[in-house]
C-alpha cells in the first residue's frame, strides 16, 4: 500500500472508488474518503454479492445455501497496485482501484471473475508461457430514453441529423460524434486505458474501439473501466452508449472479439515456426477451442440477449469453424508476419465480462496445446454454408445445461464457481421469462 498511498497523495486525490467486478461485470464496492481508504486494513464486502444477477435477484432460497455462507458473511477486499485508475469525469479528485477478493484466511475468493482468469494465468506460468491478448469492443450510440419498451433509435449529430443507414468504417460518420470522442480518448489517456483505432462498425452508429496488446489481466481491468468510461462520455452529451449484444432489431450485433497468442519464457511467439509458417501450438490452440468452447458459451454469451447475435442472417460467427484470413468463422487466423501471428476468437459479445471471456478462451486453448487436440481442416470460403458434426449452443438455456455438466470447467475452474455461475444466470433467465414482450402482444393477443 506504500506505493499506491504515496500515488495518491502526489495527484491530491480525495476520494476513492474500492470496486471488484461481479458476473455481470458492474462495479460494486464502496466510495469513501482517500485519508480513510489509506487507514483501512481490508475493506469489507459481502460475499454473496457476486452472485448478485444483472436484475438484483439472488439465486433460489434453496440453493443459496450450496452456494453461500448462509450467515452472509464479509469477504475482504485487497487492492491491486498496479489497477488504480483516475476517474476523470468525478467533480472532485477520485481514483478508482480495483482490487481481489479474499476469504478471512487469505485465500483468494474462486468465484470472483478476476480470481477465474488469475488461475488460468497461472497455468500459463506454469509452463513458462504468457498470453498476449487484444480485445476489439463494439457498441452502439443511441438516443437517450427512459422506456425500456421503445425501440433504441440512433442520436442526432453535429449535423442535427441522425444517421439513417449502414456507414461502414466511414470517417464522416464518425465525426459527427466528434466532441464525444475527444472526451473518451481523453479520460482513456488519464486513466492509462491503452486504446488505440477507433472505427465505425456496420450498424447505424456502431462504433469499435481495439485496444492494443498486452497483458491479459491488465487489458481484462482496462476493458472492465472503459465500458464505463464509454457511458458517462455519451452522458455528458446526453446521448447513451449500450453495450448490449444485440440492442437493435435488424442491425448487427455487438461483439468482443479476442486476439491472442502466447510467449515463451525468451518472449518468441510460439505460434510461430523457426520457418515463419504456423506452429503446432497454434493448430493446437485452435482444436482446443474447438473441443471445449460450446462448454464455455455462457462466458462468451451470458445473456438472454447475447444469443439473438447468432442468428444466421448476422454476420456473427455461428460455427465452431476455423480458417486465415476468413471473417466467417469463429476462429480466425489474421494475414500478419510471423512475429504477430495470432488467433482471434470472434465468439464474445460486447456484453461478455471481460475476465470470464478472457479466461475461457485462454483455458480452452490452453488445453488445446496441453493435450495436442487436432483441429478440423480449415475453411476458405464461408464457413455458414460449411457442414459441422459439432455446433454452438444458440441459447442461453442450452448453453447452461452444457456448462453445468462440463467436468472441464469444473476440473480447472472449480465446481463452485461453475455451479454458482449457472445458477446466477438461470435466475436471471426465470426473471426475463417472467416478462411479456411487445412480439407476443403483437402477434398471439387477437389471432390465438
Amino acid at each position: 500500500m506504500k506505493k499506491l498511498s504515496s500515488w495518491l497523495k502526489e495527484q491530491k486525490i480525495t476520494e476513492i472508488e474500492a470496486v471488484i467486478a461481479d458476473f455481470t461485470g458492474i462495479a460494486r464496492g464502496k466510495i469513501m474518503p482517500s485519508s480513510k481508504f489509506i487507514a483501512e486494513k481490508g475493506i469489507r464486502l459481502p460475499e454473496d454479492i457476486l452472485i448478485q444477477g444483472v436484475t438484483g435477484d439472488y439465486v433460489d432460497d434453496d440453493l443459496y445455501p450450496e452456494l453461500m455462507n448462509i450467515a452472509e458473511i464479509d469477504m475482504i477486499l485487497r487492492p491491486d497496485e498496479s489497477a488504480v485508475h483516475r476517474v476523470p469525469w468525478a467533480l472532485e479528485p477520485t481514483a478508482l482501484v480495483i482490487h481481489d477478493c479474499y476469504d478471512k484466511q487469505g485465500n483468494l475468493i474462486e468465484i470472483a471473475p478476476r480470481t477465474v482468469l488469475k488461475k488460468v494465468l497461472a497455468l500459463y506460468q506454469a509452463k513458462g508461457w504468457t498470453p498476449v491478448v487484444a480485445p476489439e469492443l463494439e457498441f452502439y450510440l443511441t438516443q437517450r430514453t427512459t422506456n425500456p419498451d421503445y425501440p433504441l433509435c440512433p442520436p442526432i449529430g453535429r449535423s442535427g441529423r441522425a444517421e439513417s443507414g449502414r456507414q461502414s468504417y466511414s470517417i464522416d460518420a464518425v465525426n459527427e460524434y466528434d466532441p464525444l470522442f475527444e472526451d473518451l480518448y481523453d479520460w482513456c489517456e488519464e486513466q492509462g486505458l491503452d486504446v488505440d483505432t477507433l472505427i465505425h462498425e456496420a450498424g447505424t452508429a456502431q462504433m469499435e474501439i481495439n485496444f492494443r496488446h498486452g497483458d491479459a489481466l491488465s487489458l481484462a481491468d482496462q476493458v472492465f473501466v472503459f465500458k464505463r468510461t464509454v457511458r458517462e462520455a455519451a452522458l455528458k452529451h446526453d446521448i447513451d452508449a449500450t453495450f448490449m449484444a444485440k440492442p437493435i432489431s435488424g442491425e448487427p450485433g455487438s461483439s468482443m472479439h479476442l486476439h491472442q497468442s502466447i510467449l515463451d519464457r525468451q518472449g518468441k511467439n510460439i505460434f510461430a515456426a523457426q520457418d515463419g509458417k504456423p506452429a503446432r501450438a497454434l493448430y493446437h490452440y485452435i482444436g482446443g477451442l474447438q473441443k471445449y468452447v460450446s462448454e464455455a458459451m455462457p462466458l462468451f454469451a451470458p445473456n438472454v440477449n447475447s444469443y439473438r447475435r447468432f442468428l444466421r442472417d448476422t454476420s456473427a460467427p455461428v460455427n465452431l469453424a476455423w480458417g486465415i484470413d476468413n471473417r466467417t468463422v469463429s476462429l480466425r487466423i489474421p494475414d500478419s508476419s510471423s512475429v504477430n501471428r495470432r488467433l482471434e476468437n470472434r465468439l464474445a459479445g460486447a456484453d461478455a465480462n471481460p475476465y470470464l471471456a478472457f479466461a475461457a478462451s485462454l483455458l480452452c486453448g490452453y488445453l488445446g496445446m496441453v493435450g495436442e487436440i487436432a483441429p478440423t481442416a480449415p475453411v476458405s470460403g464461408n464457413a455458414s454454408d460449411n457442414s459441422n458434426d459439432k455446433r454452438l449452443p444458440l441459447n442461453l438455456e442450452e448453453a447452461l445445461a452444457l456448462m453445468e455438466h462440463s467436468g472441464m470447467l469444473k476440473e480447472t475452474l472449480g465446481t463452485k464457481f461453475v455451479r454458482s455461475y449457472v445458477e446466477v444466470k438461470r435466475a436471471e433467465y426465470h426473471n426475463f421469462k417472467e416478462i411479456i414482450s411487445s412480439w407476443e402482444r403483437k402477434y398471439l393477443q387477437r389471432t390465438v
